[in-house]
């Protein structure tokens, strides 16, 4: 995109360069005087790296220090660098060519020294046995200097794949500490002349292209390079100096992991290139460095020029300059490497970072310079300064008041007749996900025009249609242009004075010197080139027409971009509602942070959001949840909608039932025993009582009551680690502390929970270890007996849901359920989360045991996201309940509870979702077992059918719960457009749960997703 604004360059680069520095040098603000020659800097610089051994190394710390140790070579590009580990202590030996100025190296120390004092961790310089700094030695004729710096633990960033905005926020944060701290040091030795210095950065460029090969790829960093320089030199007199850094980079920057796995720094190290200039410098430095861990969007590193901002603000002059200068740094990064591998083709130091600096270079010229501008200053809230407002053109106000010689675009055009079509992602337009219908908006528009002929789509909203899913990469749904249709044969006028571009087709261009109007689906017979006046006619349009402005000729800008980008846009395309007479702009959305804060005002916080900075949520289609910018988020939680979101058969049921009747059981209506008779049909023989309730927290409450009426006593036995609600009994039986870290000290007497069967890391494992399980709750039934206390029941998910899905050991339910019936006590199976078909292979997950409850409890996916839960069980244990009162839930029976139990049934059979779960979740666990054997973080994987675990360990002898690991992969997940939260009671597990619509694309995506990460995660 940079090179379309400068000429290509051929082979024969010599003279064009010379040409080049000739042409834009001369209007150039004169610099200092510099202290040293730059061809001299360059032939410093050319210089290899000292030869020196590590005996003789070893020998100079035995003689100047009086250290002994272990050397570890560190890299370096011009300089020797050695780790020293004396046992005790470690050290850095920087060894460096003579011809470096004391002064420039006393400079380094003094940065140091005043960095330290303003609390930023840096090395100590270690004084020689003779109190020097500075050690100067010969070594076969040639004159080295040597250094003793205290080593900083830690590891630099370079190779990490991924860094998270706020792990890029901090390096901008230590920029900007660092670069506030150096604002008061003074040297002598600061002022030099460096080839890293971005106000040599032009002649350096030309002095080293010759050294890059081939002559095509020379060129094209002499084309980038060349029009970098164009944009920064206006800018040069504006820019303040001061003492920098230089190279606050990932590798420069060392950090340790804390006990959450989150990265701090440790220390900033290596001051070699420390000097005055031009302050933003140092964060162009740093941004460039950080471009190789952008996946390819330096949108992903603007945080650190927030983060830079809030703590040390920019000048406007700066912002701009910012761009600039990281290709400039680019370009010098690649040509530099290209002249040291030249000098010294072994330098494994230099042979590592070529790789990811030419990633560095793509990246910074893959970017229109006009956009990445734009984003600097819109990053961090600048006012727009440079306007086609102001210039003549007034592009962003719809005052129909045209004094300013503007003219109508439409001149039929009737602002109160034109009809606005919401087509953002609450429109009501939008239904069953016809928004992934080719062409809907258009057809949409055309539908809405048909009275007046004229309806638009605004300008700056979120478009639904455009939304992506299973897709890691934001949706590009901001409309950047008005999209209208008009009439057959409407007449399109200039609105102002320009010149008329034909792009190719319809598409057409009005132009001047500070705007272009792009227009789509205009017919005109004008020449390409022909300047036309203001309220001249250009041609005409039917139907679909597209209106654009851009304020910047050179650019091509996109219809539509992501919700990160839409700012930095916004700048260079603003509306165009002026040139079409009425206000065409969408409302903007509410601030999603500034509705979380009035959640939190207003709801009780102990009701918990997933998401530190959760998105704001407003629709969802099938297995996907959609934001209000339009991006879909996988959908790997939600167990309570096993049809999918927005299924339109839900909406109808309920719409119909609701019109009709709602209330509660205790009226006589046809659908609670039509509901109650298909469940009935669904659970094993025997079962003929059917009670309806709201939910899983009240099913499990009631299966509870019914065992204490049935039985007669009240002793409970459930099993540890587990979960099965809210309310106060079922609060009680459940002793998960994920859910409730006071779980295991606040249980009540009547409750006596027993070993989890957990297979996997219990304290008996395999599918074997039923009998040792059993044995604990023989024991606790042993102590009931012996107190004379009667048992009421065993509850028990019948597959270990809150542990992801873990199969329970064989046989463990037929000897529990047989213990606890022969000492008068009922079974009762928590279906809540696990049962209803999800497990594929089973409908319900007693059925893997080969047992059969007294209860079953169910809840979630019944009613698709409606609040219904349901117990079955038999008519003797239902009719127990009688003696102590009444019962009814009011609105778990209702008929709009009911008709909805009943569709879901019919559409999990229509759509055969009990099959779905069974094929694309054997796929499912299939894909996800193979992870086991890529990372070892992976320890296990659980579960069936749409009910599966994956379980993260440090160690997979010990079994160490990956607590840390999962919070990140999770969080991670989320920037990947994935929902996905840890459970168990050391949260390292993921429990997977999703819609039973998923499909294996989702599942793919899913796992390589995972799998991503998780690489990510473990280098």
């Amino acid at each position: 995109m940079w090179e379309r604004a400068l000429p290509a360059m051929g082979p024969a680069l010599t003279m064009e360069i010379l040409g080049y520095d000739q042409l834009h040098y001369r209007h150039r603000p004169p610099l200092r005087p510099l202290p040293m020659p730059l061809q001299t800097l360059l032939h410093r610089a050319s210089r290899p790296n000292p030869v020196v051994s590590e005996q003789q190394a070893l020998a100079w710390l035995r003689e100047h220090y009086g250290i002994e140790g272990h050397l570890d070579d560190l890299g370096s590009q011009q300089d020797l660098n050695f780790r020293v580990d004396t046992g005790e202590r470690r050290f850095v030996l920087k060894i460096c060519h003579g011809d470096y100025a004391i002064l420039e190296l006393q400079a380094q120390h003094a940065a140091m020294a005043h960095l330290s004092r303003a609390a930023v961790p840096v090395p100590a310089v270690i004084p020689s046995l003779a109190g020097e700094d500075i050690v100067s030695v010969q070594l076969a004729g040639a004159h080295l200097q040597i250094r003793l710096l205290d080593y900083i633990e830690g590891r630099p960033l370079t190779r990490l794949k991924h860094l998270g905005p706020e792990l890029m926020a901090s390096i901008g944060q230590l920029c900007a500490q660092v670069d506030e701290a150096l604002a008061t040091l003074e040297h002598p030795g600061l002022d030099r002349t460096l080839q890293w210095d971005p106000r040599h950065a032009h002649e350096v460029i030309a002095q080293l292209l010759p050294h890059l090969q081939p002559p095509e790829q020379r060129a094209r960093v002499a084309r980038v390079a060349a029009l970098a320089h164009l944009h920064l030199q206006p800018l040069y007199s504006a820019l303040p100096m001061q003492a920098v850094h230089l190279d606050i980079t990932d590798d420069n920057s060392v950090w340790q992991r804390d006990s959450d796995l989150h990265w701090q720094l440790s220390g900033l190290i290596d001051f070699g290139d420390v000097l005055r200039t031009w302050r933003i410098a140092d964060l162009s430095v740093t941004f460039a460095a950080l471009l190789h861990h952008a996946e390819g969007d330096p949108f992903a590193v603007l945080p650190a020029v927030v983060a830079y901002h809030a703590r040390n603000p920019l000048s406007e002059a700066e912002l701009r300059a910012l761009w600039p200068l990281v290709v400039m740094r680019a370009a010098i990064l690649v040509l530099s490497s290209a002249q040291q591998l030249a000098l010294n083709p072994d330098n494994a130091y230099i042979q590592a970072n070529v790789e990811h600096e030419w990633e560095i270079f793509e990246i910074a010229t893959a970017q229109p310079f006009e956009l990445m501008e734009a984003a600097m200053l819109s990053s961090v809230d600048q006012a727009q300064t440079e306007n086609t407002l102001d210039k003549g053109v007034y592009v962003n106000s719809a005052d129909n008041n045209r004094d300013d010689g503007r003219l109508p675009i439409f001149s039929d055009l009737d602002p109160e007749k034109i009809v606005s079509v919401d087509l953002g992602v609450l429109s009501q337009h939008f239904v069953s996900g016809n928004w992934e219908q080719a062409n809907i908006d258009e057809r949409l528009l055309a539908q809405a025009a048909e009275q007046s002929g004229w309806a638009y789509a605004p300008y700056g909203q979120y478009r639904l249609s455009r939304t992506r899913i299973d897709s890691a990469q934001a949706p590009d749904t901001f409309a950047l242009h008005v999209q209208l249709h008009v009439p057959c044969d409407s007449v399109v006028r200039a609105p102002f004075a320009a010149t008329l571009r034909i792009v190719k087709g319809s598409h057409v261009v009005l132009e001047t010197a500070h705007l272009c109007v792009h227009l789509k689906g205009v017919t005109t017979g004008l020449a390409n080139g022909t300047t036309v006046a203001a309220g001249e006619r250009l041609g005409l349009a039917s139907g679909t027409v597209l209106v654009q402005t851009c304020s910047r000729l050179a650019l091509n800008p996109p219809l539509f971009t992501t919700a990160s980008r839409a700012g930095a846009w916004q700048r260079l395309c603003p509306s165009p509602a002026a040139l079409l007479g009425f206000d065409c702009d969408a409302a903007p959305l509410v601030d999603a942070q500034a509705l979380l804060a009035r959640r939190d005002a207003s709801f009780a916080r102990s009701q918990k959001h997933y998401y530190q900075a959760p998105p704001q949520i407003e629709r969802g289609w099938r297995n996907h949840l959609i934001d209000m910018q339009g991006r879909s988020y996988l959908d790997m939680l939600n167990n309570v909608a096993v049809l999918g979101h927005g299924h339109p058969r839900m909406a109808t049921e309920a719409a119909r039932q609701w019109s009709l009747l709602n209330t509660n059981s205790r009226f006589h209506y046809a659908a609670i025993a039509e509901y109650s008779e298909r469940l009935l049909a669904l659970a094993p023989p025997g079962f003929d009582r059917v009670f309806l309730v709201n939910s899983g927290t009240e099913a499990n409450d009631l299966a509870l009551r019914l065992a204490w009426a049935f039985s007669g006593g009240r002793d409970m036995l459930s099993v540890l680690e587990a979960y099965h609600g809210w309310s106060v009994a079922t609060d009680a039986i459940s002793t998960s502390i994920a859910d409730n870290p006071q779980a295991l000290s606040t249980r009540p007497d009547w409750v006596h929970p027993v070993t989890a069967p957990n297979t996997y890391r219990g304290a008996w494992r395999g599918a074997d270890s039923a009998p040792h399980y059993v044995r604990n709750v023989t024991e606790t039934l042993a102590h009931l007996a012996e107190q004379g206390r009667q048992v009421a029941g065993f509850i028990c998910e019948p597959v270990y849901g809150n542990a992801g899905g873990i199969a329970l050991p064989t046989g463990y339910l037929q000897q529990v359920y047989g213990q606890v019936r022969a000492q008068g006590g009922v079974c009762i199976a928590d279906e809540v989360q696990v049962g209803y078909g999800r497990l594929g292979d089973y409908f319900w997950g007693f059925e893997e045991q080969g047992v059969v409850p007294d209860i079953i409890t169910m809840a979630k996916g019944m009613g698709n996201g409606h609040p219904l839960g349901a117990v079955i069980t038999r008519r003797e244990i239902a009719e127990a309940l009688e003696a102590e009162g009444y019962f009814f839930s009011s609105a778990g029976g209702s008929p709009v509870s009911c008709r909805i139990g009943m569709a879901v049934l019919d559409v999990m059979a229509q759509e055969r979702l009990w099959e779905n779960a069974r094929l694309v979740g054997a796929h499912f666990k299939a894909r996800l077992q193979a992870l086991v054997d890529m990372h070892p973080l992976v320890g296990a994987v659980h579960g069936s059918g749409f009910y599966l675990g994956v379980e993260l360990v440090r160690d997979r002898s010990t079994l160490e719960p990956a607590t840390q690991e999962t919070a990140l992969l999770c969080e991670r997940l989320r920037e990947l457009s994935i929902f996905m939260q840890p459970t168990g009671d050391y949260l390292n597990i993921l429990k997977i749960k999703p819609p039973m619509v998923t499909t294996r694309q989702s599942v793919d995506f899913f796992v390589d997703s995972v799998s991503k990460v998780l690489g990510e995660i473990q280098i």
